[in-house]
């Protein structure tokens, strides 16, 4: 018996999990015509990346389903499979029914949902379990796609690094306390929470800090209708009432920096007969 044979006598020792981040970045499609892929991809809603050319033997079109982590690239002089050849490409969906009709809306051609069970068999999975129900489409070369409709992820099909995320998480809070600051002095008492978590949403989104600022805002203003303190409505009024008063002979010359402290603690006890200083950043 070779080093390379087996027996049931044999114990399997399955290799360690990879420690190397390793993501599926793009995948890349053999199409006929480069510029009615790229209109077809663009009406399922799916965000543009790149239009790449150089010369006239290479272009390169990259495009991403929403909120997918992994791209799909066609073009010249990227692959020479045949065009259509590319078959079985999953795309994870909560809802296959209402993927289905989007797509539908956008003009694609979508069969109608299906099993399997030892074959493809007409409607939803019976039990309703993830992973089980799909519908199918394909793009003008015959590249084919599935909807494959996954509601509720087998154990050990995420991946999970505690540390990593808790260093993220750390990271993350830390810049929104940061942002948040600014809020918390300019506006009335507020559950500090709401405006994070509407913080932490826009950033999910892929808006840039002060986007997510702006838009925690808005959700505070607009929906939780949290009013903004005088001395903010009108900061130019509220330092020049500042600057004109004496200043106390006791007093050492204040900096810019305790001068704008003062001026928000004189206006807001004016506006407000409240100070709201202490509260959770």
């Amino acid at each position: 018996m070779t080093s390379t044979d087996a027996s049931p006598s044999t114990s399997i020792q399955m290799p360690e999990a990879g420690t190397v981040d390793m993501k599926l970045e793009v995948v890349t499609l053999p199409v006929s015509d480069v510029d009615r892929a790229k209109r077809f991809y663009q009406s399922l809603g799916w965000r543009l990346d790149a239009d790449i050319v150089v010369g006239d033997a290479f272009r390169a079109v990259q495009l991403t389903p929403p909120h997918s982590p992994c791209s799909v690239a066609f073009g010249k002089g990227l692959t020479t499979d045949e065009p259509g050849s590319v078959q079985r490409l999953l795309l994870a969906v909560y809802n296959v029914d209402a993927a289905r009709a989007d797509l539908i809306s956008r003009g694609v051609e979508v069969s109608e949902v299906f099993h399997l069970a030892g074959g493809r068999v007409p409607g939803p999975d019976p039990q309703g379990r993830s992973y089980q129900t799909y519908a199918s489409f394909s793009d003008p070369d015959g590249n084919g796609w599935l909807l494959q409709e996954i509601k509720t992820r087998l154990p050990g099909r995420e991946w999970t690094d505690p540390t990593a995320d808790v260093a993220f998480l750390a990271g993350l809070l830390h810049e929104t306390a940061e942002h948040h600051d600014l809020y918390e002095k300019s506006h009335a008492p507020h559950n500090w929470w709401d405006w994070y978590a509407a913080y932490f949403h826009a950033r999910e989104q892929g808006r840039t800090q002060e986007e997510a600022s702006q838009a925690a805002g808005r959700y505070m203003d607009e929906i939780l209708h949290v009013a903004a303190l005088l001395w903010a409505r009108d900061m130019r009024s509220c330092r020049t009432s500042w600057s004109a008063r004496p200043a106390a002979s006791a007093t050492p010359t204040a900096t810019p920096a305790a001068a704008r402290v003062r001026c928000r603690w004189s206006c807001s006890s004016t506006s407000a007969g409240t100070s709201t200083a202490g509260t959770r950043r």
